[in-house]
């Protein structure tokens, strides 16, 4: 009997396999909902700062039936953090989000921490990972990381960064460059700790913001030294995560050194299929459908998903806090009994 780990670990390698996995990474995409707190007794915001309950809530998941796999953090406010910014750790209900910039201009990148794993919630999802590990070391636990750009963009009021982009390339280049040593930094320790695949989510990395020609220089290259530094070091395989509409950007897609592209629910599987047809393709039920539908438009959503060509079954852009277990369980449900209708 094959098991969650050795799945997700044969379709990221682009082998055959009895049926899609269905995951969701953690990170941008959070995988958690106010009834597994219920459930588990354990509660946003509590859980962002302790290591023994956020494992708690990964493995409330799982045990419930919900995702294949673990995944932790649930925000993509760590680095962040970490580095300067001050984050407001949100409610039960609400993610953790940052609300002060510790620079206004990618000159003054100088001026940031480096991202100390040794200490603050760093630290804390690490231990989570420990602990996941030993919980249950057949299912995948996923690391996250916040993307390079959606980092940067997390740094210094997101308006004034994207101008600095035209405005002052070599600074912002710079800027770019310390974020991405530091990402890599924080996406080691990750899998130094236990971590079986590596997601990188970039959603203000998206084409429809920076276009082709930006996200080939100041995306693109980035993601691309984060995959090949930690790459051999991630035993299961690497995935990359870009919302927003990308028919833009699908030859740049193409040229993404990760096993796996993920994406939103407004961009068409069929297309991610015949124009990105070197990557594994992740996704991409809808966040709003997986939390408002029925169960039934959640089965048949998600066999359509997969009917279209995703490998890897997955929500769009992770799932609300106030989706339902059952809904999650539908779209679970659908993953394992694709193989019968195949």
């Amino acid at each position: 009997m094959i098991t969650p780990k050795e799945r997700l670990f044969k379709v990221l390698k682009g082998e055959k396999v009895d049926r899609p996995p269905c995951i969701c990474p953690g990170g941008m995409m959070n995988m958690i909902t106010e009834e597994v707190m219920d459930i588990t007794g354990v509660n946003w915001p509590e859980a962002h700062s302790d290591a023994g309950m956020m494992a708690g809530l990964s493995f409330g998941v799982y045990e419930n039936g919900g995702f294949e796999n673990f995944g932790v953090p649930f925000c993509m406010t760590i680095e962040a953090e970490a580095m300067g910014a001050t984050v407001y750790m949100g409610t039960k209900i609400n993610e953790p989000r940052v609300t002060n910039y510790p620079i206004n201009y990618a000159s003054e990148w100088d001026k940031l921490n480096n991202i100390d794993v040794s200490m603050g919630r760093a630290k804390v999802a690490l231990e989570a990972i420990k602990i996941l590990k030993i919980k249950n070391p057949l299912v995948p636990i996923v690391a996250n990381l916040t993307g390079p750009v959606s980092l940067a963009s997390s740094l210094m009021e997101p308006m004034v960064y994207y101008k600095e982009l035209r405005r002052n390339p070599i600074e912002a280049h710079k800027f770019m460059k310390f974020v991405t040593e530091n990402l890599i930094t924080f996406g080691k320790a990750q899998i130094e700790a236990g971590a079986d695949v590596l997601t990188i989510s970039d959603p203000s990395g998206t084409g429809e913001i920076l276009g082709p020609k930006m996200f080939r220089e100041f995306a693109l290259p980035y993601l691309n030294t984060i995959i090949d530094a930690l790459k051999h070091e991630c035993a299961g395989g690497t995935i990359i995560h870009i919302c927003g509409r990308l028919k833009s950007i699908y030859s740049e897609l193409k040229e993404l050194h990760s096993n796996a592209i993920s994406f939103d629910a407004i961009t068409n599987v069929t297309q991610m299929v015949e124009f990105v047809d070197n990557k594994v393709i992740m996704g991409n039920v809808s966040t709003f459908a997986l939390e408002n539908s029925s169960q039934e438009n959640i089965k048949s959503i998600a066999q359509n998903c997969m009917h279209s060509g995703c490998d890897i079954l997955s929500p769009a852009c992770g799932i609300g806090t106030k989706t339902s277990m059952d809904n999650i369980r539908s779209m679970v449900d659908a993953a394992k009994g694709y193989s019968e209708i195949i």
